[in-house]
């Protein structure tokens, strides 16, 4: 049966190119999927089946070459075939000696020498961006307030307060809530004409909250933002953080590993500077989900907000219990899966460089996108092409703005539920756009071009009114 099932996703993934880009799920189907708890026994070939015809057929659709929707990474076939290893395995990952805690430790110093962190840093790999931007907010909470902060909470302190840019991806204000602060304590100032934090307008919100007796402690740059692509000029960011004393956070979620690819690196400069990083090894490095980092500059700080040691994890300096630290250590869980061995696979089989051209390759082909929108005019560019996300819009003349939305929106529905191509939607100033966004080593120029051309032959069949 496992065999069958290898042979079958092989097959899948040679000829993912021949499936719709995206289908709904049938009502019929969804309905098989609500059946009630199995009290009995069923046949492997009968449960695979089921998969077969009710699961597979309906997938996100990023494994296609014409997923431009969100940024979701692609997959590759070995980090599948890890993925299958680790389950085999079946590595709690938290802590204790084993193979598995060996491979996490060098993936996480594979990038803290990639992003040029120093001797001394610390890393964890998790779920994802989320939550690796939640873990530096706290030990950014943690620098500030001391280790108190873990048995006294926040009663009777000062109240901290981070910045941020509009163009800031939600999860970190998420972040701050979870962590006590309060959203409204994540200062959220307007970006600039290319949708970057200002650096400027960080200095004077600090000082003017300084002012008003708050502690300033937490500016987070983004390394692409989710919108537009855009890259923080991190540089001056991190001057603004050593100035004010502040910890520096940089959320690189898909463009961090941007480092690799030689026309974007310097515009990374900054980068080796923060105080911590979160990214994602999921987006663009084709790693299957679910596998995101955190790297910390000074580890011991962060392990000191995060480790504990009942007498139930007592470690050992031989054994099963020794390998100290540990990784729950260094963050809020103890059952960790083995996910760092798909990421060892794929940067192991590839190599960074390969990696890298493949970022270059998507980096290239948004600009060619961005060119071919901006040189129609059927289309109308919303925001300059930086790294690999195009937002545009169809103009249809004649409509006022709010129905140009409205109509935008639904061709991006409509472009969709067609199979042949996902985008996503957003508002880029106060327009709704088609947005693109290419990190998938999949994508060919060509299937650019069917991409506006069927937004084209789509836009003639919806009603302007």
């Amino acid at each position: 049966m496992s065999h069958t099932a290898l042979d079958d996703a092989l097959d899948y993934l040679e000829h993912v190119r021949q499936h719709p880009a995206w289908q709904p799920v049938p009502a019929e189907v969804r309905e098989r999927l609500r059946e009630p708890l199995p009290l009995d026994p069923s046949e492997l070939t009968d449960v695979y089946r089921e998969f077969t015809e009710n699961v597979l057929p309906y997938p996100t659709g990023n494994i296609h070459p014409r997923f431009f929707g969100w940024v979701h990474g692609s997959g590759t076939p070995s980090g599948a075939l890890a993925d299958f290893l680790a389950a085999i395995m079946n590595s709690n990952v938290g802590g204790r000696d084993h193979g598995a805690v060996y491979v996490e430790r060098q993936v996480v110093d594979w990038f803290l020498r990639l992003f040029g962190f120093p001797a001394g840093g610390s890393g964890v790999l998790t779920m994802g961006t989320s939550e690796a931007n939640l873990i530096a907010v706290v030990v950014a909470r943690a620098r500030a307030m001391g280790q108190s902060v873990r048995d006294d909470g926040l009663f009777g302190v000062p109240r901290l307060v981070g910045y941020a840019s509009s163009t800031t991806h939600g999860c970190v204000r998420r972040a701050f809530e979870v962590a006590g602060l309060g959203g409204a304590s994540l200062r959220v100032l307007p970006a600039d004409a290319l949708h970057r934090t200002d650096a400027d307008a960080v200095a004077r919100a600090i000082e003017t909250d300084r002012a008003n007796g708050l502690v300033p402690f937490l500016i987070v740059g983004n390394a692409g933002t989710v919108d537009v692509g855009a890259l923080d000029p991190l540089d001056a960011l991190a001057d603004v953080a050593a100035r004010e004393n502040v910890w520096f956070h940089v959320d690189g979620a898909f463009g961090a590993t941007a480092i690799l690819a030689p026309s974007v690196a310097p515009m990374l400069r900054g980068l080796e500077r923060a105080d911590s990083i979160a990214f994602d090894f999921h987006k663009w490095l084709h790693v299957p989900y679910d596998a995101g980092c955190v790297l910390v500059r000074d580890g011991e700080l962060h392990r000191a907000t995060f480790a504990s040691t009942p007498s139930y994890l007592t470690r050992m300096p031989r054994g099963t219990a020794a390998a100290t630290p540990w990784f729950t250590d260094y963050t809020i869980d103890l059952s960790r899966s083995f996910r760092a061995l798909k990421v060892w696979f794929v940067v192991k089989e590839h190599g960074a460089r390969a990696l890298g051209a493949a970022i270059e390759a998507n980096v290239r082909q948004a600009k060619l996108l961005g060119e071919a929108v901006d040189a129609d005019d059927a289309f109308e560019l919303l925001a300059p092409v930086q790294l690999n996300i195009v937002c545009f819009r169809y103009r249809a003349p004649g409509l006022p703005d709010e129905e140009l939305d409205r109509f935008n929106d639904e061709l991006v529905v409509a472009l969709q539920e067609s199979g042949t191509a996902v985008t996503s939607s957003t508002t880029v100033g106060t327009r709704r756009a088609i947005r693109v966004n290419i990190t998938n080593h999949r994508t060919r120029d060509e299937d650019l071009t069917l991409l506006l051309d069927t937004i084209k032959k789509l836009a003639a069949g919806i009603p302007s009114r």
